[in-house]
């Protein structure tokens, strides 16, 4: 018996892409007959045609299959939907837009067969990446990388496969705050990286526009570090000791020396570093309550307005 691959394609907006993602998954079908396979297309909100593109799709071959949610749940909310109706031996997530090159999947397919569990695509190469979106990308690597203990490699895609063990474990998670590389990246598992250029977007706008990346990042780190809070408490400690030294020298050069000025000047600096100083840690501590508040609510994760090819419905 064949075992099954799940493919998992988030998309947005990608009407440009959906024609050419289907043609070159097909050749990828093609050249792996030893296994069956379904791709799970989760329509992620779109406001084009992506969604009438993907029925004419599915009818034509019903080995892709759609996912159209109520609202746009970004793309971590779309792998999420994809996992919960995956059903496969092994399961791709990838991008609609072509950036994740589908003829990967072969190379991630042999190192599964050799006995990886996670087989993630490294970016060797960003083509036709703006200077601010490539600094944003290796400002986040080294960042995530020493606040989680370089759970998360440099240069590491979302385009990976999961053995079905772990990405049941992964399903098996129900944070809000999803940042799914984070997810795998804790569970743990055999894995192995495949080094592979980046290509420039198919066809469309690209939607990783800075701020929501940034975003995205920030998240992403809070929600697998508690270093921030650590760091909170070191500056607090480091802060009160500095005070103590500066006093005990202070109070040494006034009984020596005398008072040569009012110090009006140096009382407000100290007075406005240490504001902002307590600001940032605010903000520090608000970033964890804002998460701390998306769990609480318990709302799912995605919902599922239509979908075409299965049974299985809900919302997680």
């Amino acid at each position: 018996m064949k075992k099954l691959v799940s493919i998992i394609v988030p998309a947005f907006n990608e009407e440009l892409c959906i024609a050419e993602l289907v043609r070159r998954l097909k050749l990828v079908f093609e050249a792996n007959q030893h296994y069956d396979f379904e791709t799970l297309i989760v329509e992620n909100g779109s406001t084009d045609r992506t969604w009438e593109i993907l029925q004419q799709v599915h009818a034509a071959d019903n080995r892709f299959k759609v996912i159209r949610l109520a609202r746009n749940f970004r793309m971590d909310g779309g792998i999420t939907a994809g996992l919960h109706y995956a059903e496969g031996d092994a399961c791709v997530f990838m991008t609609a837009d072509l950036q994740d090159p589908p003829e990967l999947i072969s190379e991630f397919i042999k190192k599964w067969e050799a006995g990886y569990e996670n087989v993630y695509m490294q970016v060797s190469k960003r083509v036709g990446t703006g200077p601010i979106r490539t600094f944003n990308s290796k400002a986040f690597y080294w960042l995530a990388g020493k606040l989680t203990d370089n759970r998360i490699p440099k240069n590491a895609s979302d385009f990976r496969l999961l053995d079905r063990k772990v990405y049941v474990a992964v399903r098996a998670m129900n944070e809000r705050n999803r940042f799914v590389r984070g997810l795998v990246a804790w569970v743990g598992f055999k894995s192995i990286a495949v080094e592979a250029e980046r290509p420039e977007r198919f066809g469309g706008e690209s939607k990783a526009h800075s701020l929501k990346v940034i975003d995205l990042a920030f998240k992403g780190i809070f929600s697998h570090s508690y270093i921030p809070l650590k760091f909170i408490t070191a500056s607090g400690v480091v802060i009160s000791g500095l005070s103590v030294i500066s006093l005990i020298i202070c109070a040494v050069f006034w009984i020596a020396v005398g008072v040569p000025f009012a110090g009006f000047g140096t009382i407000v600096s100290i007075a406005v570093l240490a504001f902002g100083a307590i600001t940032f840690m605010l903000g520090i501590i608000a970033e964890y309550l804002g998460l701390i508040y998306e769990e609480v609510k318990g709302r799912p994760n995605f919902v599922v307005a239509e979908q075409l090819g299965f049974a299985k419905s809900g919302s997680n």
